[in-house]
């Protein structure tokens, strides 16, 4: 059991911090595994809503990748991906968007309010937040997929500004066809964010403790990267895979003006809270 002088020094060692990030925006992406477990899911929003009451502006940006597959499950329609990425049809693409602007988006919203935080649900279309066009990877088409040309942070701000978590789904109106949404990749979209925002922070909450210099030792996690330094980490192997569209995500959002960004472990009960709220950290920062 925790004792009281240990109390004391756990909110010491917190109250600098609460001081530096007092009306900072902070842009949070949570998807994956993180979102499929009760009990982070608590965890993480309960994160979210202390953060807030302690004078922080917490935007959570999500994805909901295993809801779709689900969906597309039942409605007897098999998943499609090219080189890793989900490729989304017109039909697709109306899963999608029931799926991320109402099942998951609305499900967060009310799991927020009912620990007692204020949560505004918005979607890409919502005020123009997102506007997109037809993404091309490599040549290669991926369907109704989309890449953000501009975004609008005003409809986001000014929920910050009532007092409420928004709470934004990763779809964009398209600008480049008949009206309509794109599927955005939820770390591109939580980038260009933050961004326009101007935000504090980016925040990647992912299903791996962080970058590793042996994936199979997380002792052997790198606590600080600098950004000029990755493209070398990248060509030693240290990233790979799935990471490497999230590092240069983070990339991305240093260079829109966001001062720092992390990669923490989704699945760690309150990793937001240790990594922000302490000088030990949790995951890798990039900075």
């Amino acid at each position: 059991m925790i004792n009281d002088n240990i109390r004391a020094d756990i909110l010491l060692q917190a109250m600098p911090y609460i001081k530096k990030f007092a009306s900072k925006i902070l842009v949070v992406k949570y998807g994956g595994a993180a979102m499929i477990n009760e009990g982070v899911r608590a965890a993480v929003l309960q994160d979210l809503i202390l953060m807030q009451q302690v004078g922080i502006k917490p935007v959570l940006v999500h994805g909901g990748g295993p809801e779709i597959d689900r969906m597309l499950k039942k409605l007897g329609k098999e998943r499609v991906f090219v080189d890793g990425l989900r490729y989304t049809d017109d039909e697709t693409i109306e899963v999608v968007q029931m799926v991320l602007a109402g099942k998951v988006n609305k499900d967060l919203v009310a799991h927020i309010q009912r620990q007692g935080g204020l949560a505004l649900g918005l979607c890409g279309g919502d005020g123009g937040l997102f506007s997109a066009i037809r993404l091309q990877k490599d040549g290669k088409d991926l369907g109704m997929v989309g890449e953000i040309c501009s975004v609008r942070p005003q409809v986001v701000k000014q929920a910050l500004d009532s007092g409420f978590i928004p709470v934004v789904s990763t779809i964009g109106l398209r600008e480049d066809d008949e009206s309509g949404y794109y599927n955005i990749n939820a770390d591109t979209a939580a980038a260009e964010l933050a961004g326009a925002l101007g935000a504090e922070k980016l925040i990647l909450l992912t299903d791996v403790p962080g970058i590793l210099k042996d994936v199979s030792d997380v002792a052997t996690l790198i606590s600080e990267i600098k950004r000029e330094d990755v493209p070398g980490i990248i060509k030693k192997g240290l990233v790979s895979g799935g990471m490497i569209p999230k590092v240069e995500c983070c990339v991305q959002a240093l260079n829109l003006g966001v001062v720092s960004t992390h990669i923490l472990d989704g699945r760690s009960p309150h990793s937001l809270l240790i990594e922000i709220f302490s000088d030990r950290g949790k995951g890798t920062m990039i900075v």
